[in-house]
């Protein structure tokens, strides 16, 4: 499916986004290959019943037999009998630094990867296509390390409190100030961990009589976050903007179910990039609708800051849009800083309440100094405050980076999902034999990735995922196409046709929102 957007005066520049057709067959082979695999793991938990078969997985003890079940052992028969036979694809423990190369440490199994034996053989000089080191900040050495050492050595590693306590430093002061100027908003607050960022703070937004719009792909922590708050939530399709119109639409019309008084707050949650399927948010679009029906818009920047924008302010700079368009700038330092926690930028009024209300302020010990000060020099260096051009340089040689290594995907064959611009590039592999069988043939010609599938992904849709980085050299990708083009062949992953139809019938402007039906 591909769309081409750049109409009305929303769009400053062409918005390509690709999502190609699953073959027939392909789609077909995936249900029988997990159709497959379910009879077996049936056949094998009949065994383990009957003790002819070993059993590995927690289960009572003889003496708990009449307790209410700890463990639900049919809720775990994915675990036990799909992924584990797959295992080794994940968890795999990197001992250096995550940069453009690792070193790992090799495992081995002897029970179909119920335990690991560590054979104390270290693989060295890994070309790392999984981290989310999208500016390469993630170093040992440099200024972002010797800064972060001079604190260390002054500060300590840890604050011991929280903010509102004796947890409240000079260089938290300084951070706030600098990432509120980075973004262009008029205050920002700094958190311990990104995804508390959302869980917690989301609850301290809206509650009951509330109402949260939700992308259908939003990360877990936002997820749990709407949860947690009490607010009804309502899922609209994926960056389908006539899907988040009807329900603004339904939501002002209707109200609230059974009392139909307005909605206190409408919430609107959506993510810059979307981290599975390298899809950028239409936030042109999404303002628009926001701005029209009056209600909240709460940006989730943790992949897209620092990773998109001339300037690398995120998806707003990439689309030259003003910050205060955005009510709640959400975003995490732990990709493009390589470091730790998370901010929320927004208008001064919000973060003073935050600061008093969320219970990441309350509760959650303070940053530690080195990890501030890692992030203060990162965005300083992307700035161009540090006095030099190494930040500018990194922005665009991941833009470079992500152009042509996508380009090359797709002309070997290969069905690559989301946007042209978007560092998170998925590379669809579908059947599950084919999960462990990419990141292992992957790992034998030295290069690391992350490979996902159910329940991470829909059943039929597993996927390797690359994630780029300015840290990545021309040859080191150039030897990861060379060697994905080889497995490629010998996977038989190349199930591209190039059928590519329209997402939608038509673009969109703010003449068009009244007159489309879902």
């Amino acid at each position: 499916i591909n769309h081409i957007v750049h109409n009305g005066g929303l769009y400053k520049r062409p918005f390509n986004e690709a999502f190609e057709e699953t073959p027939m067959l392909v789609a077909v082979l995936t249900y029988v290959g997990y159709g497959v695999l379910t009879l077996f793991g049936y056949l094998r938990d009949f065994m383990r019943q009957w003790k002819i078969e070993k059993c590995q997985n927690a289960t009572e003890r003889e003496e708990q037999k009449d307790f209410v079940p700890l463990y639900q052992d049919f809720e775990n028969f994915y675990n036990r009998n799909l992924y584990m036979r797959i295992r080794d694809s994940w968890n795999r423990p990197i001992c250096s630094v995550p940069g453009a190369k690792v070193d790992m440490m090799e495992r081995v199994s002897h029970d179909y990867n119920w335990t690991f034996t560590y054979t104390g053989r270290v693989i060295k000089d890994i070309i790392n296509m999984g981290s989310y080191n999208y500016l390469g900040f993630a170093q040992k050495t440099g200024a972002c390390q010797e800064a972060a050492a001079k604190v260390l050595s002054q500060y300590g590693a840890g604050v011991c409190s929280t903010r509102q306590e004796m947890g409240n430093l000079d260089k938290h002061e300084e951070l706030e100030k600098l990432v509120a100027r980075f973004l262009g908003v008029e205050s920002a607050m700094a958190y311990g961990m990104g995804f508390a960022t959302n869980s917690m703070n989301i609850p301290a937004l809206v509650g009951k009589g509330c109402l949260i719009l939700s992308d259908e792909l939003n990360h877990a922590s936002l997820v749990l976050g709407a949860r947690l708050s009490g607010a009804t939530i309502r899922i609209f399709k994926h960056n389908n903007m006539q899907s988040l119109e009807k329900l603004l639409k339904d939501a002002i019309v209707h109200g609230q179910p059974r009392t139909r008084r307005p909605w206190k707050k409408i919430l609107i949650l959506v993510e810059g990039i979307y981290s599975m399927e390298g899809s950028i948010v239409r936030l042109p679009e999404v303002i628009a609708l926001k701005k029209k029906y009056k209600s909240y818009l709460y940006l989730d920047e943790a992949h897209s800051i620092g990773a998109l924008g001339p300037s690398g302010r995120g998806v707003v700079d990439y689309f030259g849009l003003n910050p205060e368009d955005v009510d709640v700038m959400m975003g995490t330092f732990t990709k493009s800083f390589g470091a730790a926690g998370g901010y929320i930028g927004g208008k001064k009024e919000l973060i003073d309440y935050l600061r008093t209300y969320s219970h990441s302020a309350a509760y959650a010990t303070s940053m530690s100094p080195p990890v501030v000060e890692q992030i203060i020099t990162s965005v300083k260096c992307i700035m161009g405050e540090d006095g030099t051009t190494i930040g500018e340089a990194r922005v665009q040689q991941l833009a470079e980076n992500t152009r042509y290594f996508r380009r090359r995907l797709k002309e070997m064959g290969f069905i690559i999902y989301g946007n042209e611009d978007s560092p998170v590039v998925p590379l669809m592999l579908y059947m599950p034999a084919k999960i462990g069988a990419f990141g292992r043939e992957m790992l034998k010609r030295n290069i690391g990735v992350v490979v996902v599938g159910f329940p991470a992904t829909p059943i039929i849709e597993s996927r390797a995922r690359f994630c780029l980085s300015a840290a990545h050299t021309k040859e080191m990708l150039d030897t990861a196409l060379k060697e994905i083009n080889e497995v490629g062949d010998l996977l038989q992953l190349k199930y591209s046709r190039r059928r590519l139809i329209p997402l939608l019938d038509r673009p969109f402007d703010e003449t068009t929102y009244e007159e489309t039906e879902d």
